[in-house]
């Protein structure tokens, strides 16, 4: 197989890994390219390891498009948008607005990408030789003070509707929680159906590796700009340009420009999520737990725990909100975690799309140039059933899902 057949698959992250991967395994000869260590760069970094194999919804809904305001940061919610980014944010909300009122049929096409993400993940890393990195041990939401009974009620009888399994919590867990945070009113539900990662550096790490082990070639440099040549797609790089005759974009945050030149119009928003660890700390259970009142996950990983939360509408090369880990440590400390001093912390872009929904397909124009991008809170749950779905399309097959509700056109 000469140069000119290789695949160029842009972006290291956790689906860039899981398709090189994929497509290697498939004997494709793969160039992986991305500034950092696999892992390293963007989101899949810091993400907090839960395979939510729960969230089968989009976000969008009409309780959150009239009732946003209640999660705002100056409330003491998760989302901030900085004033100077309002009007830039305006323009992203309209498409927002409209997909709230398409839930349910949003919905529709989300979920049966979700829904196996578990079993996909056992698959996977079973085949690269790593199932230790995963748990499938569940997680847990819950809530604190008065309401907490109500608003765990309210979650057992959608998730039902949803068709998603959930259970009482042990009641020497619930005890365990309360006595943490200070003897507060609890209540929660179990999801015994969803799990999580131990590492996820580590799994980006393991899956670059296996793609290496079948030929793949890691290249450190950032894609600045990609064009037709004939048949093939010119990637032009920090070191220098090469072709490949089929490329495929999963940069993350930093796909859209290189999708413009292909008539695709892009709505990507780079929503900065943080994560605090506590290293050595010792989980209340081996699961994540969803503090669903505070907007907070809290994961074990191997040796330390990891908490996550903030959706922040910040430019993608703004420097970091010290108030946001100060804030996060703060409520970890409330619920009974030990959080002494300023214990590391992380910030990165979350890719979105303005419905919530992955953009995966191919580029008009371009016949062998395909995308796998704005995976927003799910990169990590959806990285192996998206391989798949990526490999099937480079591969000419029909792919298990119909991807068609999730070309990037529907923006234009």
């Amino acid at each position: 197989m000469g140069e000119q057949d290789r695949v160029a698959v842009i972006g290291a992250g956790i689906i860039g890994c899981a398709i090189a991967c994929g497509l290697a395994r498939a004997g494709r000869r793969v160039l992986l390219a991305d500034p950092e260590e696999p892992g390293v760069g963007g989101a899949s970094f810091g993400n907090v390891g839960h395979i939510a194999a729960e969230l089968v919804e989009p976000l969008p809904s009409p309780a959150l498009l009239f009732g946003f305001w209640r999660e705002l940061f100056a409330f003491g919610g998760s989302l901030d948008i900085p004033w100077r980014r309002l009007p830039h944010v305006a323009l992203w909300a309209r498409p927002f607005a409209a997909a709230a009122f398409r839930r349910r049929a949003n919905t529709r096409h989300l979920a049966p990408l979700v829904r196996p993400a578990c079993a996909a993940w056992e698959r996977l890393l079973r085949e690269v030789g790593t199932p230790a990195l995963l748990r499938r041990n569940g997680h847990y939401q819950l809530w604190l003070g008065a309401p907490a009974g109500g608003r765990a009620r309210a979650e057992a009888v959608r998730m039902t509707k949803l068709g998603i399994p959930t259970a009482p919590v042990a009641a020497e867990l619930l005890r365990a929680v309360a006595s943490a945070a200070g003897g507060e009113t609890i209540a929660g539900l179990e999801f015994p159906d969803s799990g999580h990662i131990l590492d996820p550096r580590a799994v980006c790490e393991v899956l670059a590796r296996a793609a290496v082990e079948r030929g793949t070639t890691l290249h450190r440099t950032r894609v600045r700009s990609l064009a037709l040549r004939g048949e093939h797609i010119e990637v032009l790089t920090d070191t220098g340009a090469f072709t490949a005759a089929t490329v495929i974009v999963c940069a993350g945050a930093w796909s859209a420009p290189l999708l413009a030149p292909f008539g695709l119009r892009v709505p990507l928003e780079a929503v900065s999520g943080y994560h605090v660890e506590l290293p050595g700390h010792a989980p209340l259970v081996d699961a994540p737990i969803v503090y669903m009142d505070r907007s907070i996950v809290v994961t074990p990983m191997a040796s330390r725990l990891r908490a996550s939360g903030y959706m922040e509408f910040s430019r993608l090369a703004a420097a970091p909100d010290p108030r946001k880990p100060a804030r996060l440590r703060a409520d970890l400390r409330r619920l009974g975690y030990r959080c002494e001093g300023a214990t590391s912390s992380w910030v990165g872009p979350r890719p979105v799309l303005p419905d919530y929904l992955p953009g995966i397909g191919r580029a008009p124009g371009a016949a062998r140039l395909f995308y796998a991008i704005g995976h927003q809170h799910l990169g990590l749950t959806l990285a192996p059933v998206t391989a798949d779905l990526v490999v099937a399309l480079v591969s000419g097959r029909e792919p298990a899902h119909d991807v068609t509700p999730f070309d990037l056109r529907r923006f234009n």
